[in-house]
């Protein structure tokens, strides 16, 4: 239903439209960028990602059936030595495809890449707690609470809440019916 294919320039705009509010963009990258998000933010950010040696590989979501692209994800600060990497900048920006189940499909898939690529041991996340639908989504596929960080971001005068989620590499290969260092293609 859907392929992971590395976000490249030519993406920017797409990624730029869907991002409409300093709320959203928050949500989205957390802190890393400023709005209006900016093609100059997104060259800064592909910089040095997606090749064999980087700790950083993005994606944009294509629907296979459409050819379209209708989100983003990444997986970050992966670290060779302690064999972790970090979920992150998860977006189902086609309105019309979110509550379908894309974003399982999404995060199973980059799961897949850390855990039987790239043989990871854990992958962690955050999520604003007020975000519930994308909590569901990330303990269906198996990430598990470790702990909340309160006030942690500040948006305006709001503080928000993060809950710190991960999922190990026996939790993937349990849930997924896979044996560990099996290696499935991606």
């Amino acid at each position: 239903m859907i392929e992971l294919q590395f976000f490249e320039r030519t993406d920017f705009k797409q990624l730029i439209n869907w991002i409409d509010s300093p709320e959203f963009l928050l949500q989205f990258s957390g802190p890393k960028f400023d709005f209006p998000l900016t093609e100059q933010q997104l060259e800064d950010y592909i910089k040095g990602a997606n090749t064999d040696d980087s700790s950083t590989l993005i994606y944009k979501v294509i629907h296979e059936e459409t050819g379209n692209i209708i989100g983003h994800i990444s997986l970050g600060e992966i670290d060779k030595k302690n064999l972790s990497a970090r979920v992150g900048k998860v977006l189902i920006g086609d309105k019309s495809m979110r509550g379908l189940g894309i974003g399982e499909l999404m995060v199973e898939k980059v799961l897949e890449i850390a855990f039987e690529k790239l043989k990871l041991h854990r992958v962690s996340l955050s999520v604003f707690d007020f975000n519930h639908s994308a909590i569901f989504c990330y303990e269906k596929v198996g990430f598990v609470k470790e702990g909340l960080y309160r006030d942690y971001r500040k948006m305006d005068d709001e503080y928000w809440n993060t809950w710190g989620m991960s999922i190990l590499e026996s939790e993937w290969f349990t849930r997924s019916n896979r044996k560990e260092g099996s290696g499935a293609k991606i």
